[in-house]
């Protein structure tokens, strides 16, 4: 009894910050859109984000593939990877940003110097001059939809020479993989 009064306590709770929402502060869609407005079976719409109580995630929502030809996964095909030799789980976070641990059995190169390391990933040679025929498949995440580490990162290792069809895009990243209660592993690097 008491699990479905907190149900509903907090249903009424998202509910009046949905109601309230209009009177909080917009928070862009995309980096530069902050409204999509169209016509639809039921009229105009105007699709927009605020910020409320419960929100989640603040920062723009970063498309499915933000790379041509990057393939989206989500967490069954993460958990496919991560058992598969062919594979590596990449998190492209920053140690500054890594909040919630990582993905266990992941390996953190940073979207900042991942282009510098792609030996990691089954490339040959060194930056700005890698081999990669022989790269491995790799999955890539950050915080989540709003995150743009991963992009960064994808748009950085394709430029390097990595072929953009062995990389896929784990979006949904920490922000999902805790939301659904998948197991974490601490982050060692902030000890």
């Amino acid at each position: 009894m008491q699990y479905l009064k907190t149900f509903f306590v907090c249903v009424l709770s998202a509910l009046g910050a949905t109601a309230l929402a209009a009177d909080l502060e917009p928070i862009n869609i995309m980096p530069d859109v902050e409204s999509i407005s169209f016509d639809s079976r039921e009229g105009p719409v105007t699709i927009s984000r605020y910020a409320n109580d419960i929100m989640l995630v603040r920062g723009s929502i970063r498309p499915m593939a933000p790379t041509p030809g990057v393939t989206p996964v989500g967490e069954l095909e993460v958990i496919d990877a991560l058992q598969d030799p062919a594979f590596i789980v990449v998190d492209t976070r920053t140690v500054a940003t890594q909040y919630g641990g990582t993905i266990p059995g992941s390996i953190n190169l940073a979207y900042d110097v991942i282009a510098d390391k792609l030996d990691e990933l089954g490339c040959e040679g060194s930056a700005g001059n890698w081999n990669c025929q022989q790269a491995l498949n790799v999955v890539l995440y950050c915080n989540g939809p709003n995150c743009g580490q991963s992009p960064r990162a994808m748009a950085a290792m394709a430029e390097a020479g990595f072929p953009v069809e062995k990389i896929s895009y784990y979006r949904g990243g920490m922000l999902a993989w805790t939301s659904l209660g998948l197991t974490t592993r601490e982050n060692t690097h902030l000890k």
